[in-house]
């Protein structure tokens, strides 16, 4: 069901089936608009009050659901503030962690992920082991994760991971990223469409980064244009690009041309899939819901649908990569297993302004 929703609010003919789901969607949605406009509005006129950090914080998010790209921007930012000699802190919910995150989870040091990311979550454990000197809290309230940073480590900078929508505490720079090729879905707000609120929520955004996981730039460009002409924000244009694609256990790099299968679990996958297409026979995709926490019988499945396409080399995203590590490197597995790295190409110094 999952799937045919995220379907439903990209998709732009819909069937007659997909039609009677996206009304009855429609009509739930009515509640939940009207309960984000009065909140909105609750913090607009400052009845609730958002709590003030001593840090300068920025907030990383955007208003659709499904992957557009904030992990990789997320640590581009940070490295770009420990380069100055900054002390940064890192705060995430932690989705899919199977540690409780009420309390604040202390994810890295600075020194790389402290925990496996089936028990902190993928995200967090994937920033912790690429953005080494930044410290990585996790906690259900970002109140209570400042509080802990700001105690512990004294950063000078705490970045916000995904708390567009999360308006408790302030920010002295709002962020928030545009997927160049989904945009924004059919442009209806949860369940019936991926936004997380209306669009007139974007008036309350800083500055707009539209995240391109194509070759192509010039859709990208002119959806720029579109988004600084309509809401009178800067935008500035972030390019996703394959870096390599490397072996899990020897950091090997795949020879281009290889037969490979690609599995994945995160939101919006397609990018990923096309990125592997321009240097690999893709031959067979194997798709599981996002965030999904992988067990051995999930890999036994993998390697079964791999081999029933002979293919040997199977590819997955660094994301998904962190959590199952800890599965396949000590058995000795009949395929091998790779993950695409990405690197985002994109002027960080001229977005944040300092």
């Amino acid at each position: 069901m999952k799937l045919l929703i995220s379907k439903i609010h990209y998709k732009k003919k819909l069937s007659i089936y997909e039609r009677v789901i996206f009304y009855i969607l429609k009509f739930i949605n009515i509640f939940y608009v009207i309960a984000v406009r009065v909140r909105n509005k609750l913090y607009d006129n400052k009845i609730i009050r958002s709590y003030g950090s001593r840090a300068f914080v920025i907030s990383i998010g955007n208003i659709t659901t499904g992957g557009v790209g904030k992990t990789p921007f997320t640590v581009e930012v940070a490295k770009y503030f420990l380069s100055l000699n900054k002390r940064v802190g890192i705060i995430s919910r932690g989705y899919g962690a199977k540690l409780s995150n009420k309390e604040p989870n202390l994810i890295s040091d600075g020194s790389g992920a402290l925990l496996k990311a089936d028990l902190a979550g993928d995200e967090p454990v994937w920033i912790s082991d690429n953005c080494r000197g930044a410290y990585v809290v996790t906690c259900r309230s970002r109140i209570k994760a400042e509080k802990f940073l700001m105690e512990k480590f004294h950063p000078d900078v705490i970045i916000l991971d995904d708390a567009f929508q999360h308006r408790k505490i302030k920010r002295d720079l709002d962020i928030v990223l545009v997927d160049a090729k989904n945009k924004f879905g059919n442009a209806n707000v949860l369940p019936a469409g991926p936004l997380r609120e209306d669009l007139t929520s974007i008036k309350r955004a800083d500055k707009i980064v539209v995240v391109n996981k194509s070759y192509d730039s010039e859709k990208a460009l002119k959806f720029c244009d579109y988004l600084k002409n309509r809401y009178k924000k800067e935008i500035y244009l972030c390019k996703l690009v394959p870096d390599i694609v490397y072996n899990l256990i020897s950091q090997y790099r795949l020879k281009e041309g290889s037969k490979i299968m690609a599995f994945s679990a995160i939101g919006q996958p397609t990018g990923f899939y096309e990125f592997l297409k321009q240097d690999y026979k893709l031959a067979a995709v194997l798709e599981f819901e996002d965030h999904h926490n992988y067990e051995k019988t999930d890999i036994s499945k993998i390697i079964e649908f791999a081999q029933e396409e002979n293919i040997e080399h199977i590819v997955t995203t660094e994301k998904d990569a962190v959590k199952i590590l800890d599965i396949i490197k000590d058995v000795d597995m009949p395929v091998k297993f790779y993950a695409l790295k990405l690197k985002a190409l994109v002027d960080i110094r001229e977005i944040i302004g300092v």
